[in-house]
């Protein structure tokens, strides 16, 4: 590919000098270079001549698989929570199946002496002849998990704006390596409780990277390939946490619960690996104005053949009016149109649990016993509805580029309601056939969600948060996730449990009429931002475009 001359990088005179203001007051530079630049290359130009963007945000993505960590976690304690509950005698089968199935995975037999060692800590008790974890014990493990992501999501946008993204992902790298390590040899209930913590705030670093790198070192046209990845990162890892955990769930000493542990220091060891050789984001190089470590940075990532000047200049444009503004703060993320931004980034990934995402995945073994299954092929099914999502997820890939972000994500939006009342209305109606619709619905669910609404939110969000509110805006939605995940795990098992609500089936009425209403906001809300580089993101968000108008929207005219 022969070098092109692109415009010069921009003087200090570029924009005369203001008082600092708020960051939506300011009206965005468009470099046309570098739009002209982007526009022009297409997927099989990227695919021929710029593999190492291509190889490098697959890495970032894969950050995503670190959240096996955290699943597996929490379902080698979920596994017997369905026994943390004694049945009473007046219960029906058909009751006793929804604590059995939602949480069969693996069993801690009593056989083993050493078996014991750490549930004895967490005041096991003997029932059906197994040693079992209370459920109040069982439900700190889970829930401290997202707290500590919370936390992590914060903590990390601060140190990736402070010392850049590798540094930020090699903290990451260590807190979930000792928390596992921790996992591993604690054989009492605080310290396993302490590493859940430790390794959630490391998960809380891992999902607020992933998008926000892939965001930052990818051009237009795979961007949204790019991203949509970071979900895929969290299907596979969804997928192998639960064929380990089956994996492992019929020995009968203590790598029962300890080798799913184990085997998560592999992807920490993954990370590492590559992280030592991956380029940093040139965003942020330009930001803390090491201009030449940008410019190689770019080289590494586009090749020595291509000419970086229109790119890099484009950046350092972008970031010299940001020079302009004050220091960013998460306050910044609510006011203006950055507001807006805001609101769009974070709630996407609201709507996927208002779409009922644990409730149906994570109760798709439960479905399937309904149907006539036993509980342990229930469960294979279960892992196959996993797999299910894996290839809904790479079939987004496909469509990405082609239909744009907002049709997707509204039909998944519409779909998912769809299945959801669907799956309410045959709990309602007493057939063996009635069950298998259900349980059919549970695998359809995961496919859809997968290629729509969970791969197009990552989408979302790294192109409708700003520049210099990307980490921040990142953070926020991941804190957002962490929160709407504390909430459901709490109030789904009441209101599945036979011993609480028993709405079994019919819980899908109520996250059916909760999608309907994240429906109507994301017609009104959720962008089409196909096709544009920041610069024109920027521009459209300062015009106030309406986001449902985005997609047709000509700058041109503006220009």
């Amino acid at each position: 590919m022969e070098k092109t001359s692109m415009s010069p990088s921009p003087s200090t005179d570029l924009v005369e000098h203001v008082d600092p203001v708020a960051h939506s007051d300011v009206k965005p530079t468009l470099p046309n270079a570098d739009i002209d630049q982007e526009h022009q290359l297409t997927f099989r130009d990227a695919w021929k001549h710029h593999k190492a963007i291509i190889g490098w945000s697959f890495f970032w993505a894969m950050c995503a698989i670190g959240w096996f960590a955290l699943l597996s976690g929490t379902v080698v304690f979920k596994a017997n929570q369905s026994k943390g509950v004694r049945c009473s005698s007046q219960w029906s089968d058909d009751q006793r199946t929804i604590l059995q199935a939602r949480f069969w995975v693996s069993r801690i037999h009593l056989p083993r002496k050493e078996n014991l060692a750490f549930v004895d800590n967490c005041h096991r008790y003997i029932f059906e002849g197994e040693a079992v974890l209370p459920a109040s014990w069982q439900a700190a493990f889970n829930i401290i998990s997202a707290v500590g992501q919370f936390l992590g999501g914060f903590c990390c946008s601060w140190v990736a704006d402070k010392t850049g993204r590798k540094p930020s992902l090699a903290v990451g790298i260590l807190l979930c390596t000792g928390a596992i390590i921790g996992q591993i040899v604690t054989t009492s209930k605080v310290g396993f409780l302490i590493s859940k913590l430790i390794l959630g705030i490391g998960l809380g670093f891992y999902l607020t990277l992933g998008p926000l790198m892939c965001s930052e070192i990818t051009p237009v046209v795979l961007r949204g390939i790019s991203t949509a990845g970071v979900n895929l990162g969290i299907a596979v890892g969804q997928l192998i946490s639960n064929s380990v955990i089956k994996g492992f769930g019929e020995r009968t000493d203590r790598w029962a619960y300890r080798g799913p542990f184990a085997i998560q220091l592999f992807f920490a060891a993954f990370l590492a690996a590559g992280l030592a050789f991956s380029p940093e984001s040139p965003w942020y190089l330009v930001r803390v104005g090491k201009i030449e470590k940008a410019r190689k940075s770019l080289q590494r990532l586009y090749g020595n053949n291509t000419d970086i000047s229109a790119k890099l200049a484009g950046m350092e444009t972008t970031v010299h009016e940001e020079s302009m503004q004050k220091a960013p703060s998460f306050i910044d993320c609510f006011r203006g149109t950055d507001l807006l931004r805001t609101g769009i980034s974070t709630g996407v990934f609201a709507c996927q649990h208002f779409v009922g995402i644990i409730f149906v995945l994570g109760y798709s073994t439960y479905f399937f016993q309904l149907a006539g299954l036993d509980t342990a092929h229930s469960f294979d099914l279960g892992v196959g509805v996993t797999a299910c999502g894996v290839l809904g997820n790479f079939c987004s890939w496909f469509i990405v580029n082609s239909y744009g972000r907002r049709k997707i994500f509204v039909f998944g939006m519409v779909a998912l309601t769809i299945l959801l009342f669907l799956i309410g209305i045959m709990d309602v109606i007493p057939s063996s056939a009635a069950k298998w619709v259900q349980a059919s619905a549970t695998v359809i669910y995961a496919f859809v969600y997968f290629m729509t609404v969970g791969a197009m939110a990552f989408v979302i969000l790294g192109e409708a948060s700003s520049a210099q509110l990307r980490a921040r805006t990142t953070a926020l939605a991941t804190a957002t996730q962490a929160l709407f995940g504390i909430a459901m795990n709490f109030a789904i098992p009441y209101m599945v449990n036979p011993d609480k609500g028993n709405m079994k089936g019919k819980v899908g009425f109520v996250f059916g009429g909760l999608a309907a209403i994240a429906t109507l906001g994301s017609f009104f809300y959720v962008p089409e931002l196909k096709g544009r580089t920041f610069g024109e993101i920027d521009h459209m968000f300062y015009n106030r475009v309406p986001p449902r108008k985005m997609g047709g929207y000509q700058i041109e005219e503006e220009l």
